[in-house]
């Protein structure tokens, strides 16, 4: 078992990523600004500041929620930049992990399927895959979330190296591309300060498991090659689908 101030400090990482869940599933409104700003958010995050640059992470995440709109038209225009962000990837800033790592950009590729068997391991399922596919940025945080808690469980080492795994091989991976764009392209600071926000706190999250679990984040060029490797198995493992003509000829 974990010491308790140790199991308490991965359990507050954890309410953390599910803060940052909601601002990432759906748009805002009135309430979740009215909490927002209520908190002073980023205000309370279990992860502090090491360096000048996270504290202007942080302070950029302050000034947007300070400065969000409270008006119907401003909500209004929160809501386009949030569907531009996540819905109809106007930006080209898809949330899916498959549209980043498959060599064709497309989603339900491979990554979904390697997720959905890592959740079932866990226990886990989508509730509603019309919603979010497994790939999903949400349903990654959720898991991150679920596995932050069950720390507790385990001995540290090895279950904080199978999370850092992760971040390394899914999330932690494509996401950075995927701020980058928001914040380049966003139409509201919100979602700019929004995605640099949680870009640092994921990284921060996998220097604090690498450090507790002596498990070094490998370089990003090692990873791309590991992830490449692991997706052209897994292509050479599905039969492909082919077109086989009838007697009568062509048909569907």
């Amino acid at each position: 078992m974990l010491d308790g101030a140790l199991a308490s400090f991965f359990t507050a990482l954890a309410d953390d990523l599910e803060q940052l869940v909601r601002l990432h599933q759906c748009e805002l409104d009135l309430a979740t600004v009215d909490a927002l700003q209520a908190e002073q958010f980023p205000q309370g995050l279990a992860l502090l500041p090491t360096a000048a640059e996270d504290a202007q992470v942080l302070g950029e995440m302050a000034q947007a929620v300070a400065g969000l709109p409270r008006d119907a038209a401003g909500l209004d225009r929160l809501a386009a930049d949030y569907a531009a962000i996540y819905l109809n990837h106007r930006y080209g800033t898809s949330p899916c992990e498959s549209v980043w790592l498959s060599d064709d950009h497309l989603a339900c590729a491979a990554p979904m399927f390697e997720l959905r068997e890592l959740y079932a391991q866990a226990g886990l399922s989508l509730a509603d895959r019309q919603q979010y596919f497994d790939d999903h940025l949400v349903p990654q945080l959720h898991y991150l979330a679920h596995s932050l808690r069950r720390l507790g469980r385990a001995p540290l080492s090895a279950r904080a190296g199978e999370i850092a795994s992760f971040i390394d091989e899914h999330v932690g991976y494509w996401f950075p591309e995927f701020a980058a764009r928001v914040v380049q392209f966003a139409d509201c600071d919100f979602y700019a300060a929004l995605a640099g926000l949680t870009h640092w706190w994921l990284g921060r999250l996998r220097q604090s498991l690498g450090e507790y679990a002596d498990y070094p984040q490998p370089a990003r060029e090692v990873l791309r090659v590991r992830i490449e490797q692991k997706m052209a198995r897994e292509k050479a493992e599905v039969a492909p689908l082919r077109f086989v003509p009838g007697p009568q000829g062509a048909s569907w």
